[in-house]
């Protein structure tokens, strides 16, 4: 993958943040400029289910540039969600609420929805679809790259991932974004 080696301001200062709160699990740079290439082509309302300490955010944000766009994000974890929120205090675009993403659920629909596929039983297809607008963009981050079909993880179909490829409101595929990590991307109908 060819990217530039400069990471935006916005991306810097999340990483710093992650670092003083000792957090490591964020998105991967390869996915961020994923995130933020699909950000530049949104208006409305943007989401993310999850904010850890908001590189995801960041990411998002640094693609933004409909003025009138917003990014909403919800982390459960009170300790996690203030350092987020550090990052864009003086960001008029950016809301993120300490709260479980399902407060998010009524706030559609949304313009771009970013999921992590860790907990497969919140971001099914059937829970979500009704939460994208037409033409809107769902990014399902963390799979393990798989080349057969249907769709193996850990020695077992991985519904998920089948689930969202095949449903028929979603224009779907798989991307891989590092040798060792793919994205489904899908489009709403």
């Amino acid at each position: 993958m060819s990217a530039p080696p400069d990471l935006p301001d916005v991306v810097l200062r999340a990483f710093d943040v992650c670092r003083r709160a000792g957090y490591v699990s964020f998105c991967r740079n390869e996915t961020g400029r994923l995130l933020a290439t699909l950000a530049a082509t949104r208006s409305g309302i943007m989401a993310e289910f999850g904010t850890g300490c908001g590189v995801g955010t960041a990411w998002l944000r640094s693609g933004v540039r409909d003025t009138q766009a917003r990014i909403l994000t919800a982390e459960l974890d009170p300790k996690l969600a203030r350092a987020a929120a550090e990052i864009f205090t003086d960001d008029p675009l950016v809301d993120v609420l300490t709260a479980d993403w399902s407060t998010l659920m009524d706030k559609g629909p949304y313009s771009l929805l970013f999921l992590d596929s860790e907990q497969p039983s919140e971001v099914g297809v059937d829970a979500l679809a009704d939460l994208v607008e037409p033409g809107g963009i769902v990014v399902l981050d963390d799979f393990w790259p798989c080349e057969q079909w249907p769709p193996l993880f850990g020695g077992r179909v991985d519904t998920l991932r089948e689930q969202w490829l095949t449903d028929d409101r979603f224009t779907a595929v798989e991307i891989m974004v590092a040798p060792d990590s793919s994205v489904v991307i899908a489009t709403r109908r």
